[in-house]
């Protein structure tokens, strides 16, 4: 039996939903997308080999094992390093605030006309 895959699959379109009233949107944005990342890491990380054999041993308490280790793993550094090599920033919410690009878009903004649903 195979399962998952999606991933691979180009019918599957993954998107983020967000609705920020506290946290500066671009920055829970970057967030969101760390969170994925970690997620997708820590999934990838599962035994699915040992994992198939405890579900047909009908033995529930590995298969959690199997589970809880893969998902109480720190992927954080090997995330950071992943992305470092791909000439991206380790730390993309540092290095946005350190671009200044969200103070300059504010700046922009200043005697704008205001957007909304109202506007």
């Amino acid at each position: 039996m195979i399962r998952g895959g999606g991933l691979n699959s180009p019918d599957i379109a993954f998107m983020l939903d967000q609705c920020h009233n506290v946290e500066n949107k671009i920055e829970g944005q970057i967030r969101s997308v760390l969170n994925v990342q970690e997620m997708t890491a820590r999934a990838l990380l599962i035994d699915s080999e040992a994992l198939t054999k405890a579900q047909r041993a009908g033995d529930v308490i590995t298969a959690n094992d199997i589970f809880m280790d893969a998902f109480y793993t720190d992927v954080r550094g090997d995330l950071a390093e992943w992305r470092a090599s791909r000439g991206l920033p380790a730390d993309p919410i540092r290095a946005f605030r350190e671009s200044g690009y969200q103070e300059q878009i504010a700046a922009d903004r200043v005697g704008g006309t205001q957007a909304g649903w109202g506007a």
